[in-house]
């Protein structure tokens, strides 16, 4: 619903949602769970975000966030974004994009640039190609036999082409 058409209710149930996945998120890891799993196994957090996304709660809270006329809800949201990183360090995650993507983008740079290079060439060659110096003027022509308002001919402000 949009923010004109809510009741109170609802303002109230968005705010308590936004709350409990916020305390859920906020609940710290537990040392000997997360000794019991697996290596690579993963954790109760990683496990709830999971769900969070599964549920589309992650695409809620996006829209909460760019929504211009959801700003009240920016606060809760941001908390909760700070809470799904909680346990990453931001080197881990500037480095988790550029596993494989880092090699496809210098690849990506290279192709560009070539293509770049080759469309500057093919600019120079157009600019050869013409000839240097062009008529700039426009001119003013009278039209004679051909009456305007008054007694006097027709002048005409364009190029004759246009005429």
């Amino acid at each position: 619903q949009d923010w004109e058409q809510r009741q109170e209710e609802d303002t109230l149930l968005i705010e308590r949602i936004l709350l409990l996945v916020r305390n859920v998120l906020h609940v710290p890891p537990d040392p000997t769970e997360e000794q019991q799993g697996v290596d690579g196994d993963a954790s109760v957090h990683d496990r709830v975000l999971w769900a969070l996304h599964i549920s589309g709660m992650d695409d809620l809270l996006k829209f909460l966030a760019s929504a211009q006329v959801e700003q009240q809800w920016a606060l809760h949201v941001l908390e909760i974004i700070s809470l799904m990183f909680r346990d990453q360090s931001p080197e881990e995650l500037a480095a988790l994009g550029q596993g494989t993507a880092g090699a496809e983008h210098g690849e990506d740079t290279r192709e560009l640039e070539t293509l770049r290079q080759r469309e500057l060439a093919e600019k120079r060659a157009r600019a050869l190609q013409r000839p240097s110096r062009h008529s700039r003027f426009g001119g003013s022509y009278v039209l004679q036999g051909l009456k305007s308002i008054g007694d006097r001919d027709v002048v005409f402000h364009k190029g004759l082409h246009n005429v």
